[in-house]
């Protein structure tokens, strides 16, 4: 019994990190789907939906089964509530790179990004597909230093978004007004992206040790 209840746990973690190996390459495809114009991969990026809702439930039986068959309790306890968080941020994360697939198709067969800006968002996009595989990595590891380690990175985005902000308003922006509104929205979907991800590792990090990191998106449970 107990051999079994340890199986349900650790799968806990499994099927999170599944969600980031989806969501990362959802986040992927999505940047080549608006820098290249390409239709077909936008389409495939937003019919990964259904895989990631089929994760998400399939994580949250397991955590209510837990909940009500085992009783767990101190860091089991904290593993099985923060999965229930867990599950819910990447579910957005891949809502997000879904966003940016749906700019591709929306403004298809015109391209969503301006020449002038295309590294930034290729940069984005990069950075956040690196984000979200660290994620995996920490929810299968349980690693709390890598964990902390991704706050610069997000960082990183945060200051292109910015950077990206500061493209559009500089007065020699030639694109027009209907790109700076696109390209407005995806800086924010990519820095959302990211967020979702950081608070991913400081959900781990709690679970791990208990401590709040994370402001008051994470409950407070009893070490």
């Amino acid at each position: 019994m107990r051999q079994a209840y340890h199986i349900s746990l650790s799968n806990l973690s499994e099927l999170g990190a599944r969600m980031c190996g989806v969501a990362s390459a959802c986040l992927r495809d999505a940047t080549v789907a608006v820098l290249e114009a390409d239709l077909s991969l936008a389409e495939q990026v937003m019919a990964r939906d259904v895989e990631l809702d089929e994760l998400r439930a399939q994580a949250e039986a397991q955590a209510f089964d837990l909940l009500a068959l085992q009783a767990p309790v101190a860091s089991d306890l904290r593993t099985v509530v923060s999965a229930l968080w867990i599950v819910a941020d990447l579910q957005r994360m891949g809502a997000l790179a879904m966003h940016i697939a749906k700019a591709a198709r929306r403004r298809h067969p015109q391209h969503v990004v301006p020449v002038t800006v295309r590294t930034m968002v290729e940069r984005m996009g990069s950075v956040g597909v690196h984000l979200a595989d660290q994620a995996g990595t920490v929810l299968m590891s349980r690693d709390v230093q890598l964990a902390r380690s991704m706050e610069a990175e997000d960082d990183l985005m945060d200051g292109l978004q910015q950077d990206m902000y500061q493209a559009m308003l500089d007065p020699s922006w030639s694109a027009g007004v209907a790109p700076a509104v696109d390209l407005a929205l995806l800086a924010r979907f990519y820095e959302r992206f990211g967020d979702h991800a950081v608070a991913v590792a400081r959900r781990v990090v709690f679970l791990v040790t208990g401590e709040n990191i994370g402001g008051d998106t994470t409950p407070s449970i009893p070490v």
